[in-house]
C-alpha cells in the first residue's frame, strides 16, 4: 500500500525535524518543515508499545526530488501526482484524505489546511514551547479584548 514516509519520534526531538529525519532516512530527500497539516489519534494501536498513539502528518519544502530509499523500509518509493494518489484503491484511509488536504491547498492556498508554527516563551524564565496553530490575521495579532 503507498503511504507517507514516517516514524518515531526520538526523545527530546521537535516534530519538524521528525518529519524531516524520516523523509531523508526513507527516500534520500533532503527538506524543510513548511506546516502541520492532521494529528491522527489512536488507542490501543498495537505497535505504539501499550501507548496511546498520535500519528502527525507535516507538510515539507524538499530541497532534492532524487529519491535514494531505504531498502530495509520501503519495498517501492515514488513521487506520485496527488490527483492519482486518491484515485488508488493501493493506499491507507489517511494517505487518501491527507493527498485530498493537499490538493485543497494547492488549489485554494495553504494557509487554508496549514497550523503553523509559533514560538513562545514558557511560564518557567528561560525556556520556550512551539505552539502549532492557524495563522492568526494581522488585525488579530495584537487584539486585547473583544471592541
Amino acid at each position: 500500500m503507498w503511504k507517507f514516509p514516517g516514524g518515531l519520534s526520538e526523545p527530546g526531538e521537535d516534530i519538524g525535524d521528525t518529519a524531516v529525519r524520516e523523509v531523508f532516512e526513507e527516500t534520500g530527500i533532503k527538506s524543510e518543515f513548511r506546516s502541520l497539516l492532521s494529528i491522527r489519534q489512536q488507542h490501543a494501536n498495537p505497535g505504539a508499545f501499550g501507548k496511546s498513539d498520535m500519528y502527525i502528518i507535516c507538510r515539507l519544502k524538499p530541497y532534492s526530488f532524487t529519491i535514494d530509499f531505504c531498502h530495509l523500509e520501503c519495498l517501492r518509493c515514488e513521487w506520485m501526482d496527488l490527483n492519482d494518489l486518491v484515485k488508488t484503491k493501493n493506499t491507507t484511509p489517511i494517505t487518501t484524505r491527507v493527498a485530498r488536504l493537499l490538493l485543497y491547498g494547492y488549489r485554494e492556498g495553504f494557509d487554508k489546511i496549514d497550523l503553523t508554527m509559533e514560538k513562545l516563551p514558557a511560564v518557567y524564565t528561560g525556556l520556550f514551547y512551539k505552539l502549532y496553530h492557524k495563522e492568526l490575521p494581522e488585525n488579530y495579532r495584537t487584539v486585547t479584548g473583544m471592541d
